[in-house]
């Protein structure tokens, strides 16, 4: 059973000026404890950052492709769908609304499954999933969803 709420801690430290990248790190308390790890960041040359580390674009983008996985995992799991692997492709658009401010307007997420047992069944699970996943439920940038079966 999981229990509910459950924390996520994340802590970045970073010298001053555009150029240089930093250090985040993140830990859960529940699911996942003791598990810490580490990324570095940076800010991406689309911005005149200096790349060469996770953007926090990257890290929005990921965030939501993982959680899909992550929610089909479960999903296939808990229905005896076996299947020889998933891969999830993700674009993520940073564009400027209506008054000017940069947001992430748009999400294209492309799952393609490979060798499921039952393809009528995985259809279903792959629909659930994008919208049963807490990411992509929590945010407002559109989603769209691309689904192949191999």
């Amino acid at each position: 059973m999981i229990h509910y709420p459950q924390q996520y801690r994340v802590r970045s430290v970073s010298p001053s000026g555009m150029m240089t990248s930093w250090e985040s790190q993140f830990s859960a308390e529940g699911i996942g404890a003791g598990k810490p790890g580490s990324l570095t960041c940076a800010i991406p040359p689309e911005f005149q950052g200096p790349g060469g580390g996770a953007s926090p674009e990257d890290l929005y983008a990921m965030a939501l492709a993982n959680c899909f996985v992550a929610t089909f995992k479960v999903f296939a799991e808990k229905s005896s769908l076996s299947y020889e692997r998933i891969e999830v492709a993700g674009e993520l658009t940073v564009d400027r609304d209506e008054k000017g401010v940069p947001w992430m307007s748009r999400f294209h997420l492309v799952a393609t499954l490979f060798s499921p047992s039952d393809p009528t069944r995985a259809k279903t699970l792959l629909d659930k999933t994008s919208r049963s996943c807490l990411v992509l439920n929590s945010v407002k940038t559109e989603k769209t969803f691309e689904f192949q079966i191999n």
